[in-house]
């Protein structure tokens, strides 16, 4: 068993409290019933609980995976204990206001939390998870009435929550959804239609599940323009908040999925007998809207999930090349007498986890940044402060969910191949978290869909005003950089690294203005990769920048390997990837367009 597991715990407060300084939050005002202490506390409360009671049910969930019988959904028993004291540790609405049913923590903290609650074991806390984002949607669009009835139960988590969107013909393209809904006589709806592929769909862990659902009022307008949402309960509830009769939405059968066995992926049927009872969240055809305040929670949420998964790999990957002996060091190839030593020992090895570790170090720091700027925006002493933290975060969720799911799924990979034949079996845990993590960059929009979002709309904000503070941040941090000998050196590649970004930008800029769409969206995910390489190699000098100035000020001999730790990831990344970068920079500068001029016939078959 990993002596870190699923997360290093001194790296979190390394992000936290070195680069980030979290705790300066707590001098404003509605932070300030917290102070350091009661954030290390309420994360290592969450480490203990996860790892004592959630990571054992990882593989055990995974074999036992999810039933259906007759219409009844049964996820792996071994999953009920953990979720009875998930549900009674309070652990769903962390960041959320002591009024609606949260803890009121800042959600920086409730990310270092997640990455326990998450990263030991996703299948299983996607039960409860998603009831938050329901209860989000309520709190910010719902009748002081719906959140009476609705919002203490979910974010108390005793009830779910689940996101009804994608219908087999209408999958990313959610406007061509053809659910439908008509006004009851009694002032709610009745709604008619089948989705497929919902998490969570439907499971006994609750009393009750919230269902919001993308529906069509009839004769509303075609397209996303005429869609609207509606909360639909599992069993209905009435007017003084007690449960009544269930509703007309059921569960008609399970995927059989690649990974993440042990959850619910559910089709639903919606109003087969007729009488399936809904309530209008907001206003009519505003449906689209509302939902993306839930979609882009997810999406963040699948940021830090595959981030997780990655982070787990890599420790396991570690402590298993740290205790495996194979071989004899390098030196000593020839010599048959000479010990076998730990493969952490074979070049080869000590390759792939610095690079493990990079990606690692670098998606936490990407993730809690945007944590950090939600917290900012909460506190804002302006309103123009508040705004553009908001548009950053715009900016940086389609690429920390993507980049996260790319970089994190490469990682379970390498995990792999450092377990060696061990890594392709059951036995160890890393093939089963490759599995898992693959889902990332495929729900809540895949790659190419993020992609999409930040070429057309996310790159443009405010007339590329939002980009141009995210270049001004990264050349804050350079700045910083340059006055450390030890950092000093990588300051002209990222300041290089700016200005290309910059140019590549440009370039598919003219391009789309020019007519060449096609073309420039056949380049939108490598522009993408290309970003978000860039967030981690700022994301990593301002890491080494944090340990340069702690070791110049005198740190402690014992701390000394975790901050030249930080040295060397940022070297390697800086000196073995980034060229890489600077290649993926060129081929999009060329504008290439073989991919959307070649024959549908060329490509053979």
């Amino acid at each position: 068993m990993a002596t870190q597991q699923v997360a290093d715990r001194r790296d979190i407060d390394f992000v936290l409290f070195d680069q980030f300084d979290a705790e300066s939050l707590t001098q404003h005002a509605m932070y300030t019933d917290f102070n350091r202490k009661t954030f290390e506390m309420v994360i290592n409360e969450a480490r203990k609980f996860a790892l004592k009671e959630i990571l054992p049910t990882y593989a055990l969930g995974d074999r036992e995976g999810v039933r259906f019988d007759q219409g009844r959904v049964t996820p792996p028993a071994c999953f009920r204990r953990p979720f009875t004291l998930f549900h009674e540790g309070e652990w769903l609405a962390l960041s959320e206001a002591p009024e609606v049913g949260g803890q009121g923590l800042p959600c920086i903290i409730s990310h270092a939390a997640g990455e326990y609650l998450i990263g030991t074991n996703f299948a299983f806390s996607s039960y409860a998870m998603l009831g938050h984002g329901t209860g989000k949607m309520i709190e910010l669009y719902g009748t002081e009435r719906q959140k009476q009835l609705f919002l203490t139960k979910l974010y108390s988590g005793a009830w779910a929550g689940t996101m009804l969107l994608t219908e087999s013909e209408a999958g990313s393209d959610v406007g061509a959804l053809t659910t439908s809904a008509r006004r009851s006589h009694d002032g709610t709806w009745l709604l008619s239609g089948s989705k497929i592929f919902i998490t969570s769909g439907d499971h006994d862990f609750t009393k009750n599940i919230i269902h919001p659902v993308l529906a069509r009022i009839e004769g509303a307008p075609p397209g996303s323009k005429g869609i609207s949402i509606f909360l639909v309960p599992k069993i209905w509830v009435n007017e003084d908040g007690s449960l009544g009769e269930a509703n007309d939405i059921v569960c008609t059968g399970i995927e059989e999925k690649m990974g993440l066995h042990g959850s619910a992926t559910c089709s639903m049927s919606i109003g087969s007998k007729g009488s399936c009872r809904g309530l209008l969240l907001g206003e009519e055809n505003k449906g689209m809207r509302i939902m993306f305040t839930m979609m882009n929670e997810a999406r963040l949420g699948v940021g830090i999930q595959a981030f997780s998964h990655a982070s787990a790999a890599y420790l396991y990957a570690l402590d298993y090349a740290r205790s495996r002996k194979q071989g004899r060091a390098i030196e000593n190839a020839l010599d048959p007498t000479a010990p076998s030593v730990a493969i952490i020992d074979h070049p080869d090895i000590r390759r792939m986890l610095l690079e493990m570790k990079c990606c690692v170090d670098g998606m936490r720091s990407f993730a809690y940044y945007i944590a950090l700027l939600m917290d900012l925006h909460r506190i804002g002493d302006s309103a123009e402060d508040r705004e553009l933290t908001d548009d950053l975060v715009g900016l940086l969720t389609p690429i920390l969910k993507t980049y996260n799911s790319i970089r994190g799924y490469e990682v379970c990979i390498k995990a792999i191949q450092v377990y060696g034949g061990a890594g392709y079996i059951r036995d160890y845990p890393v093939e089963q978290i490759a599995r898992d993590c693959k889902i990332a960059s495929i729900y809540e929009g895949t790659d190419g869909i993020q992609a999409m979002d930040l070429l057309a709309r996310k790159l443009g904000m405010k007339k590329g005003r939002v980009f141009m503070e995210l270049l001004n941040r990264i050349n804050q941090t350079i700045e910083k950089a340059s006055l450390y000998p030890a950092t000093r050196p990588f300051t002209d590649t990222l300041s290089l690294m700016v200005n290309r970004l910059g140019e590549c930008a440009m370039t598919l800029g003219t391009a789309l203005l020019s007519g060449q769409l096609r073309t420039s969206f056949a380049h939108s995910v490598p522009f993408l990769e290309i970003t978000g390489d860039a967030i981690i190699a700022w994301m990593l000098l301002w890491r080494a920048t944090t340990a340069a100035e702690k070791i110049e000020a005198g740190a402690k001999a014992k701390e000394l390997p975790f901050l030249e730790g930080q040295l060397k990831g940022a070297e390697f990344f800086f000196t073995n990837l980034l060229p890489v970068t600077f290649g993926k920079m060129d081929a999009l500068m060329a504008l290439g367009d073989a991919a959307v001029t070649i024959d549908e016939k060329g490509f053979g078959g």
